[in-house]
């Protein structure tokens, strides 16, 4: 390797790191995002859903602190219409708070992102890394990045490991699927109903606590295309990439239904895609069963 390649190599690598601490930093003051602002704003996001004053909150935290970092050159997310940009490299998609809908009743969210080398809209092949964070009982973090998956607690604004090889459980016990029985397709209703006779329920309206289920316990989440939705509601670039990239890193696979999410290509920031993630041969079956 030729020491200019080294060096944009290393100032990748730094960049990366930046950004994951950044977003560690950041935990502490978007908890008190959620205490403090749990009130509607009386404005919606560019896809209509309604956003909570916490959202807005949590978005301007990361987006002041994540473009101050030299090598992030843009940063986008599910509550702006438009790429923020500067100067730098590398570009970071957000889901600043997932699962806001859970504020009211004071049940799980929590935080996506993710690093690309190429400005969304952008295919997830361009992921260099991904993860989530949940503001549960404790604030814990899972970050893809180069071929494996950790898990840290989130103390202070500091993080400490506590796992150093998430993979998905080969025995799967877990599912749970969005978007609600009467909106479903028949197929995907008569794949859920397999489903439901071998593995739990587990689904909170939290992305990122029902994705934490699959990690832990092995099994599948869905949010399907929807007989009156057919990308469904979770956004490519904000969640279904993202997260995608984690489950595949940790031996899992993901689907739109018919391909893994990380062949999908955008053509638009906000677009939605049906996600599918899980264990391999749940994943095989639920493509089987569209098909």
């Amino acid at each position: 390797m030729s020491k200019s390649l080294d060096t944009s190599t290393t100032e990748t690598e730094q960049t990366v790191t930046e950004v994951i601490d950044t977003v560690v930093a950041t935990t502490p003051d978007v908890r008190r995002a959620i205490a403090d602002h749990r009130g509607q704003s009386n404005s919606v996001n560019p896809t209509g859903d309604d956003q909570l004053a916490a959202d807005l909150r949590a978005d301007e935290l990361f987006e002041q602190r994540l473009l101050g970092i030299d090598g992030v050159a843009t940063y986008a997310s599910e509550e702006r219409a438009d790429v923020k940009t500067t100067d730098g490299r590398l570009h970071v998609a957000m889901d600043p708070l997932d699962g806001s809908s859970n504020l009211e009743p004071n049940s799980g969210m929590g935080t996506i992102f993710g690093v690309y080398s190429e400005q969304p809209p952008t295919v997830g092949t361009n992921l260099l890394a991904a993860g989530f964070v949940i503001y549960g009982p404790i604030t814990s973090m899972v970050v893809a990045r180069k071929g494996s998956v950790r898990e840290y607690i989130l103390e202070d604004g500091d993080k400490r490991v506590v796992d150093d090889d998430v993979t998905v459980p080969e025995d799967p016990t877990v599912f749970g699927f969005g978007g609600g029985v009467d909106s479903w397709t028949d197929e995907f209703q008569s794949y859920a109903e397999e489903v439901r006779h071998e593995l739990k329920l587990r689904y909170g309206g939290a992305m990122v606590a029902d994705i934490n289920q699959v990690l832990t316990y092995g099994g599948i989440f869905s949010y399907p295309g929807l007989v009156s939705a057919p990308d469904g509601k979770l956004r490519t670039l904000f969640e279904g990439v993202p997260i995608a990239h984690i489950v595949e890193t940790a031996g899992g696979a993901s689907s739109d239904g018919s391909r893994s999410l990380l062949d999908v290509e955008p053509d638009g920031l906000h677009e939605r895609v049906p996600v599918h993630v899980g264990n391999q041969p749940l994943i095989d079956r639920l493509e089987a069963a569209l098909a």
